[in-house]
């Protein structure tokens, strides 16, 4: 905590943190091939995830312009669109489009939060910025390039969330998106160490947005663009810096009084479990098989290996037992009618009941059609939701990072199910080989889901070879999702 006098006007050297996430932005080389594989396929997820958003009206009326007419021909583009807008508003748009549906990449620990929510900022200064270097005569930037700033965002991220819980202050994770695309979109634009300390310090000032959006009795669809925003803020941050020159405010963390720590953190500061590196990328979780809250994401794997015991004897239900970990009881445990689909996908009993009535959990089963069958709201009635210490245990092991569920059925008649349980779901690092066939049959049925069939092949064609597609500017390879 800063010692400096609260009267004395001197300003103190900026906070550490501040300056550590300049120091790797700027400075850091990344040599991991595991870190830019991930990465890739990572870019590949979130694209796909962006596609199927584009089947919901609620997702694509946020995706244009702010005002009517306030397009930007030769500006950053939206995917799957023929959107062309300033990076602060196409910002905005990509990291809806990814975040929409619940089923891009995630990082669990103290805070949770999807790292690849940062791929809003980066795609939209990376190709407005290509898009001006190609108009004069500059060196754009290439998708390797992207997958670098990529790497270094979900690593400031995720290495915050370790050890600190903002969510145990009533703040929502997206003030972790808003601080990595911050610090990466200023260096994008050719800031430099001051600049990005610069713009991290307003990220900070900005505070955090309630996490009320993202539970009972509150929750709603702000949670799926919440992250866009906190793109669109970060770019504002980023350009305000480097652009304009504005002033940073270097004990933005520590001030007494006034700064983050004693406002927003009940006076603590921030702890470090590692150095900035390229763990984050490495470890991430992909959402591959379900588009649900992570931490259920193993419990719809029990709940589908146990449909086809259940779906015929539902009358004959007397519980259901799902055990989980402590964070998935604080998140999705929920009782009670269910507002809207945004409620739905963050309701564990619900997410459980799905596949085992029906053997399929989809975007599409978070809708009113769906929810209105009967059946699922007096199964949800007959759960109970309990934490196994163990599976918590785990979760918090760095050396593990495991989601672990179980879900076991028991009929009226005394008879039940095995208990089934999973400590970590395809998405994660241990399940790689089996899961990154799986995620790539997701993206090329996003992509034929909803781009035209020309546009598919060269899509294919130009993410079938890692080396050619490193090398491709990153204005050339967005330019094969432009409509």
């Amino acid at each position: 905590m800063s010692a400096h006098d609260i009267r004395s006007a001197k300003r103190p050297d900026p906070d550490q943190p501040l300056v550590d996430i300049a120091n790797y932005v700027a400075d850091y080389k990344i040599n991991s091939t595991e870190a830019y594989d991930t990465a890739r396929y990572m870019l590949l997820d979130s694209l796909a995830t962006a596609m199927m958003a584009m089947k919901f009206p609620e997702c694509v009326k946020h995706l244009g312009p702010l005002v009517p007419g306030a397009t930007l021909p030769g500006g950053a583009r939206v995917p799957g669109t023929s959107h062309e807008l300033d990076p602060v508003q196409a910002a905005f748009a990509i990291g809806t489009q990814i975040r929409w549906l619940d089923f891009n990449d995630t990082w669990l620990a103290a805070e949770w939060g999807h790292p690849s929510d940062n791929l809003g900022a980066i795609l939209a200064v990376a190709d407005y910025l290509s898009r001006q270097a190609e108009r004069e005569g500059g060196k754009p930037l290439s998708v390797h390039d992207v997958l670098t700033y990529a790497i270094k965002a979900h690593e400031i991220q995720g290495c915050y969330a370790l050890l600190n819980s903002f969510n145990r202050v009533g703040q929502d994770h997206v003030i972790l998106v808003r601080l990595a695309s911050t610090a990466v979109a200023t260096a994008m634009l050719g800031g430099n160490k001051e600049q990005i300390t610069t713009a991290v310090s307003h990220s900070w000032i900005d505070n955090g947005a309630l996490r009320t959006y993202r539970h009972a009795p509150n929750t709603g669809p702000r949670k799926s663009w919440a992250a866009g925003d906190a793109c669109r803020r970060a770019v504002t941050h980023a350009i305000n810096a480097v652009y304009r020159g504005v002033v940073g405010y270097p004990s933005a963390l520590s001030a007494k009084t006034w700064g983050y720590y004693d406002v927003a953190f009940k006076g603590n500061a921030f702890q470090f479990e590692r150095p900035f590196g390229s763990y984050v990328m490495e470890n991430v979780l992909f959402k591959i098989s379900f588009p649900a809250e992570f931490h259920a994401q193993t419990a719809v794997e029990c709940a589908m290996e146990l449909h086809a015991q259940v779906a015929g004897k539902l009358d004959q239900i007397e519980k259901v037992v799902i055990e989980t970990q402590e964070a998935g009881c604080r998140i999705i445990d929920k009782t009670g009618p269910l507002a809207n689909y945004a409620d739905r996908d963050h309701c564990i009993q619900y997410m459980v009941a799905v596949p085992l009535i029906f053997g399929r959990l989809t975007a599409d089963d978070y809708n009113d059609d769906v929810a209105t069958d009967p059946r699922i709201d007096a199964l949800r009635e007959k759960m109970v939701v309990t934490e196994n210490p163990q599976f918590t245990k785990d979760y918090f092991d760095p050396e593990k990072r495991y989601i672990g569920n179980s879900v076991q059925v028991f009929f009226k008649d005394g008879s039940s199910t095995g208990k089934v349980s999973i400590d970590y779901p395809i998405g994660h690092r241990k399940r790689r080989a089996e899961g990154i066939p799986v995620l790539l049959k997701k993206f090329e049925a996003a992509m034929r889901g909803h781009l035209p069939s020309h546009r598919v092949k060269a899509i294919l064609d130009a993410t079938a070879d890692p080396a050619k597609l490193d090398a491709m500017p990153i204005q050339t390879f967005l330019g094969l999702f432009a409509l």
